[in-house]
C-alpha cells in the first residue's frame, strides 16, 4: 500500500483521515490525521504517526505518554480516500485518560479483552491465578464447568430470571473463553465460521 494509491482531492490539504481501532477489542479509539511522511513512517516503524495540524510536524502517537499504538492491519475505505488502522495500544489512548477519544460505554469491546487475559494466562500461567488452575488441571475440568455454567445459566432463564441469568451467563462465557484458548480457537474462528454459514 502506498500513499499515492490514496484519492486526496476532496480533503483539499492533502491529508488523509485515518480512524484508529483497538485490534484486540475492536472499539474505535480515534482520529487523526496523516501526510505521505507521517504515512511511510507508519509503515515502516509499525508505530501510528499523525501529521499534527497544529505543531505541524509527524507526531508518533505516545512519543509523550509512552502509550503507543503498534500497528495490527491497514485498511483503505472504498473510496480510497480514508485509512482504518487496527493497533493494539500500550495504554489509554486520549489525553484525558481514557481508552478512546470517543464517549462509548467503557465495556464495549471487553469480551475481547478478557479472550486477550486468558490467552495470556495459558501462555505464562501465574501463579494464583484461578485460569491458571484450570489450565493445569485441563480440558476435561474446563469442558465439565462449561457445562455446569450452562446449566446454572439455562436454570436462571426458564425462572425468568433475567439478572441471575446474565451472571451465570457471564460465568459460562469466561469458561468458554478458557476452553476455546485450551483448543486453540478465537472468537475470530467462531466468527469466520459463522460468516461461512450466513453465505
Amino acid at each position: 500500500m502506498d500513499f499515492k494509491d490514496f484519492n486526496l482531492t476532496k480533503t483539499g490539504d492533502g491529508l488523509l483521515p485515518v480512524i484508529v481501532q483497538d485490534a484486540r477489542s475492536l472499539k474505535v479509539l480515534m482520529l487523526g490525521y496523516m501526510n505521505e511522511d507521517a504515512f511511510v513512517k507508519t509503515r515502516d516503524t509499525g508505530l501510528v504517526t499523525f501529521w499534527s495540524r497544529g505543531r505541524n510536524c509527524l507526531w508518533t502517537k505516545g512519543e509523550t505518554s509512552g502509550n503507543y499504538l503498534h500497528v495490527s492491519e491497514m485498511y483503505p475505505d472504498c473510496d480510497s480516500d480514508t485509512l482504518l488502522v487496527k493497533a493494539v495500544p500500550d495504554g489509554p489512548v486520549c489525553h484525558r485518560g481514557t481508552q478512546s477519544c470517543f464517549d462509548t460505554p467503557e465495556s464495549e469491546g471487553f469480551v475481547r479483552i478478557l479472550e486477550d487475559v486468558v490467552r495470556t494466562r495459558h501462555e505464562q500461567l501465574p501463579e494464583g491465578s484461578y485460569t491458571t488452575r484450570l489450565f493445569i488441571k485441563g480440558v476435561k475440568e474446563i469442558a465439565k464447568k462449561v457445562g455446569e455454567e450452562a446449566s446454572e445459566s439455562i436454570i436462571e432463564a426458564v425462572d425468568g430470571n433475567r439478572s441471575r441469568f446474565i451472571y451465570e451467563a457471564s460465568d459460562l462465557l469466561y469458561h468458554f473463553l478458557v476452553l476455546m484458548q485450551q483448543m486453540g480457537c478465537s472468537i475470530s474462528d467462531l466468527e469466520s465460521e459463522l460468516a461461512l454459514r450466513h453465505r
